[in-house]
């Protein structure tokens, strides 16, 4: 697959190669932390429980297909592209597997929009919507940040996960309102409660009576 734009990734890539040094190293292994898919799976498992034991069952539905499966779909974008990774020795390069699209990058994406969405509905202040959005984008940069400026990825890689990202998140949202639609349309509760019932049929005993 040609790149069009092979020139900057190479240079970006070929720049932060150069300048690394092991604290330099050390922090942006931090950040990519927020994008393994050690930390991702643990959040996931939390979340799954909160759900089960809430029954909030679209929700549930909608973070599978929303993460796990978007992050497997990259695994196959993976496999069809075949793109190589920027470096593949070297003093900090301790990575493997195809380079387009970053793995981390994607799951990151998925998981913080996801959360912003699942959280978003709930706020009514704007600023604290606009603090939601800001702290899932900031996650995100600082991830795909680190995939690059470690070596794992060229820019493009990062860029085409986060485009990736936001489309499957998009297709899970407007996929998803039918069914919450109809959780919506299917209240737990009956339209007339049990007191009314019984004094229904208190008021329409006597009644009864008179004409037996």
């Amino acid at each position: 697959m040609v790149n069009p734009l092979a020139g900057p990734d190479h240079e970006v890539a070929g720049w932060f190669h150069a300048h690394l040094t092991r604290t330099f190293v050390s922090v942006l292994r931090a950040f990519t932390e927020f994008g393994s898919s050690e930390w991702i799976g643990v959040v996931l498992f939390f979340m799954v429980l909160y759900f089960v034991w809430k029954k909030y069952w679209p929700s549930l539905v909608t973070l599978v297909v929303a993460v796990p499966g978007g992050m497997l779909l990259n695994e196959l974008v993976k496999q069809l592209v075949h793109r190589h990774r920027p470096f593949v020795d070297g003093p900090f390069v301790d990575w493997s597997g195809y380079s387009f699209a970053s793995g981390h990058t994607i799951g990151a994406t998925l998981l913080y929009g996801q959360l912003a969405l699942f959280i978003l509905p709930a706020m009514k202040a704007r600023h604290w919507r606009r603090l939601t959005v800001s702290s899932a984008a900031l996650l995100i940069a600082l991830v795909g940040f680190s995939r690059i400026a470690l070596g794992a990825h060229f820019l493009t890689d990062v860029l085409a996960a986060i485009v990736f990202g936001v489309l499957w998140l998009a297709f899970c949202l407007f996929a998803g309102k039918p069914m919450r639609r109809t959780v919506v349309l299917s209240p737990a509760v009956p339209l007339v409660d049990e007191a009314a019932l019984v004094r229904i049929e208190e008021t329409g005993s006597p009644a009864q009576s008179l004409l037996s």
